[in-house]
Order: structure tokens, then sequence, then C-alpha cells
């Protein structure tokens, strides 16, 4: 610590940090990092599966979340460690990419630093780790293109996406339903989907939550629900053939940006002034409707004299659209969206079939319902639910089924769940690992059995014995050469995953495996660390 002076004589203090910071290096840096980014692992792997178990999480300002979603924990737990941010990234990508299986590649990740930790006990260089590592993953993925099977998501009604959709739920809160809100969520997915070009445009599917009645109340709304009503009571609660006007701009005077002062001197002044923000109401109303528009919604509220003179002129209005709501209005009607009442013109409206008013329980909470819009299949999933928790893990749920329903349409093969995917995979690297006569042939070996350690927390997780589950499937895997062999978890009576109707998208196993690999491989090659002595 230092004193010196600044131009104006004034005196600070120079404080050397780098004395507070702790240095690691070699081994102990490798094992540091492997057993933060572990500890995060073994949180998650409580969560995976049918039966995984829910985490609660209390954020600094009380608010409690419950959830089994991986993404959601690791983003909710307060991080300190720098590599075990690294999962925390590791499972957002996989969540961003796919919308799936992010507890499972955080798991996968956990298994593989497990088995590096091991191999850099018995002093294999990290690099030659991280080879046999990259190697098996190559393995690996060109056995799971081998094993993957085209389905026909045409086929039955769409029984195959609905099947996917319940695979993703099955291990969520809202399990009990996974057959009801898997329907909602392929209806939702296909009206929107353009299947000739493959492409699902997410953006077009709003899901909104409300608390009040229970999950089986969950519905799909064909159009546009917004969080909001009619903003005067007497105004009427539909409007057919809509001609909808979207402002950006508040119904009311304007404000100069600078700050002033009126004064009024006389009853006549006051009554000038009146009459000229009238007049700025009146104008308003007027282009709006000398436009043709039969309803406003506007980003921006308006007070109630502007709200008096909407009524009088029998223009129903709703204020306070989200930004978000507003240009998905734009999008699905094909409104322009105004910034300027001097802008208004019949070109910018856009059409929908029906605006109405719509009422929610007893507590007389009411919704609009934007339907038969003009340009695009826009649609709403209303979540009910009996608690906030309960609707937000539902509203997580859906996602993810959305998410893997559209990966499918994107790409239509699929691997078998229940660890069986990844236990094919073992069997294959392992058979290659006797091909490789150098030192990565030991990382390579430790690949397959962290790939089988995925099997083993599902049968840990259904109470299931681990060794003697997983032992059982890889033998019949082999002596029946049968893939689809994996881990009974609901206790159906078959191991069969076919028969038990258990898969996922290819592209979401794929990108797992490929993930969790290079987060191991970027650990592995972290050999010098400074940091602060707290952390």
């Amino acid at each position: 610590m230092s004193l010196a002076f600044d131009d104006y004589g004034r005196p600070y203090i120079i404080l050397r940090e780098q004395g507070s910071k702790k240095r690691m290096k070699g081994l102990e840096a490798y094992k540091s990092n492997i057993l933060a980014a572990k500890a995060i692992a073994n949180t998650l792997s409580s969560s995976l599966g049918p039966k995984g178990m829910d985490k609660m999480l209390v954020s600094p300002d009380g608010d409690v979340s419950v959830t089994n979603d991986g993404a959601t924990i690791v983003e909710k737990m307060e991080i300190q460690h720098p590599t075990a941010k690294l999962l925390v990234e590791l499972s957002q990508s996989q969540d961003a990419e796919i919308g799936d299986g992010t507890t499972g590649v955080v798991v996968l990740a956990g298994k593989l630093l497990e088995q590096a930790l091991t191999l850099l006990d018995k002093g294999i260089h990290p690099l030659k780790i991280s080879d046999g590592f990259d190697r098996a993953c190559d393995v690996a993925i060109k056995h799971l293109e081998t094993i993957s099977e085209e389905i026909d998501i045409q086929a039955n009604e769409h029984e195959a996406l609905i099947q996917a959709a319940c695979t993703a739920l099955g291990s969520k809160v809202v399990s009990k339903r996974k057959r009801e809100l898997g329907k909602i969520a392929v209806t939702a997915v296909l009206d929107v989907a353009d299947l000739n070009r493959k492409d699902v445009n997410l953006d077009l599917i709003k899901i909104q939550t409300k608390t009040g009645g229970s999950v089986e109340d969950t519905r799909l709304i064909s159009g546009i629900l917004i969080d909001k009503d009619m903003s005067h009571p007497q105004m009427v609660k539909e409007v057919n053939d809509a001609k909808i006007c979207l402002l950006t701009c508040p119904f009311e005077p304007p404000k100069p940006k600078t700050k002033h002062n009126i004064n009024i001197s006389s009853a006549e002044d006051y009554k000038k002034l009146y009459q000229q923000e009238q007049q700025y109401f009146v104008d308003m109303v007027k282009l709006v409707k000398d436009s043709g528009a039969n309803i406003a919604l506007c980003q921006w509220g308006f007070d109630d004299e502007a709200n008096h003179l909407l009524l009088q002129n029998n223009l129903p209005a709703v204020r306070w659209v989200s930004g978000t709501d507003v240009e998905l209005i734009a999008m699905a009607t094909g409104a322009r969206i105004i910034p300027r009442f001097q802008e208004i013109t019949p070109e910018k409206l856009g059409k929908a079939g029906s605006v109405k008013e719509v009422q929610f329980g007893t507590s007389n909470e009411r919704m609009l319902v934007i339907e038969n819009c003009q340009c695009t299949k826009a649609v709403t999933i209303l979540i009910r639910g009996g608690s906030q928790m309960i609707v937000d893990e539902a509203k997580r749920s859906i996602h993810d089924a959305i998410c893997v329903i559209r990966n499918l349409i994107k790409d239509n093969r699929i691997v078998y769940g229940g660890g069986s995917a990844e236990l094919a995979c073992a069997i294959q690297v392992l058979q290659y690992a006797d091909e490789v006569s150098s030192v990565e042939q030991y990382a390579i070996r430790s690949f397959a059995d962290a790939l089988e350690g995925i099997p083993s927390c599902l049968a840990d997780n259904c109470g299931l014995n681990p060794i003697t589950s997983v032992a059982q499937a890889k033998a019949r895997q082999l002596q029946e050469n049968n893939h689809r062999i994996g881990i009974d978890c609901m206790e159906l009576g078959t191991t069969d995953m076919k028969e038990q109707r258990i898969y996922e998208t290819l592209s979401s196993k794929k990108q797992q495996i490929q993930l969790a690999t290079q987060v191991v491989k970027m650990i592995l090659k972290i050999d010098d660390v400074i940091a602060p002595d707290d952390y």
C-alpha cells in the first residue's frame, strides 16, 4: 500500500491487489477446476429422468422457484467459481440451440470430469485425455447416426410428435397431464409451422400464464391473447371484422421537452387552454376514426379525458399494451406500428376476424383475444395452475416440448431414450478403444464409462439398483444386438424403449455429447488460475 497525490494535490491510496489473490498451477489447478464443475453436475444429477427430484431456489428477494429444468437451476444458482460458470453456459447453450436436454448435458459433463480426474491421478497428460475424449466423441456421434430412425411425423394424427412431447414432459412437474399438454404443444407448433420449408417461427407462439384453475384448464387459443382489457368499462366487449390501429404514441397533449410554466391570469385564459387541450384529443380521435379503424391499441397510456372521448366516439381502445405484444400483433394482423397520429392511413391498419374481451374465474380478471388474424396463424397457449410456481414450471415445460417438436419437424430422426442411446454408444466406443494402441486408449475407455453414467444416474433416481440395471441392459444389448434396450424407469415391465415409446430427437442427443465434450476439453486445458482469495 502506498500514498500518492493527484494533479490537484489530493491524496489517494494505491493498494497492491496482487497480494490478495491466490494462484494455482499444474495439477492443483486441474483438480480445483474439475471439483468445482463436478459439484454443479452432482447437484443436477438427482433431477435427471422421469422420477428426478425438483429443486427449490430462493432468490435474494425471497422469490421461490421449484423446478427440475437444468438451465433454470444453474441460472438461478449464485455460482462464484469461474470454472463452474462454464457449466452454466453449457446448459444455456443447449437450451438456446435445442431447448431440451439441459440437465442431461451437465450430468454428462460431470461424469466426463469424474473420469478425467481418475486419469490425471494415473499420471496421464491432460492433452492426451482431451484427444482421447475427442476421438471417442466422434465415434459416439457416428454411431448415433447409424442407430437413429426416421419417423413419419404426419402419420396417425401426428402421434410421433405427441410421443416426443410426452417424453420431454415426462420428467416435469406436469407429467400427470403430459398427454394433454403434449397435444396442445403439437397443435400450436403445427399451426405456425411451414412444413414445406421445415421451418417453425416460435415467435408466433405466445405462452400466457394466469394463476387460478388447474393445469387441466390449460388451453390453446387460435389467436393472440393479451393480458389487458378495454380502457373503459362501458366500451363494447367484442369487435367483429376488426381494423386495428397500432399506436406507439400516447393519447395526450404534447409536452415541451424543456421546463415550462404557464401563467393563467384570468378565467378566459383557462377556458382557452381547456379548449386547446380538448381540440388535441378531438383531432387525435378523428384521425383514428377517419382511417377506418374500429379499435385502437396503444403502447402508452391515456388520461381520463381521452378515455371519455374515445367512449363518446364509439372507438374501443386498449392502453399499456407491451412492446412484445405490439410486435406480435403487427406480425399477425399485418398492421404497421404508427409512431405519430399524423401518419395514420387506412393501409397501415391490421385486420382480424374479431377482438373480444374474455373473463376468467370469479376475480373479474379480463383478457383480450384477437382471433382469425389476416397474415399469419399466431396462437397463444394459456397456462392455468393453482399457484405461481406451478404456472411458471408448466411454462418452462411446455417451452421444452415446443422446442422438441420444432426440432423433429426440422430433422425427423430420433434415438431411443431411457439411457439406451448412451449405452449403445458406450459399447461402440469400447470396441473402438481396443483398436487404439496409444495412451489415448485409457481416455476413450473412460469416455465410455462416462456415457454409462447417464443410464446409471437414471436408474438411481428411479429407486433401482444402478449397477445391476446398467449391467443387465448392457448384456441384453450385446446378446440381442438391440440398441433400444434401456432402463425401465417407470417399471412397465419392458426395457425396450420402442415398446415404451420413449424417444428423443437425434439433434438433441448429438448436441449433448458434443457440447459436454467441448466444455470438458476446455476445462482440461486450464493449468493456471489467478483469482481473488475469497473464491
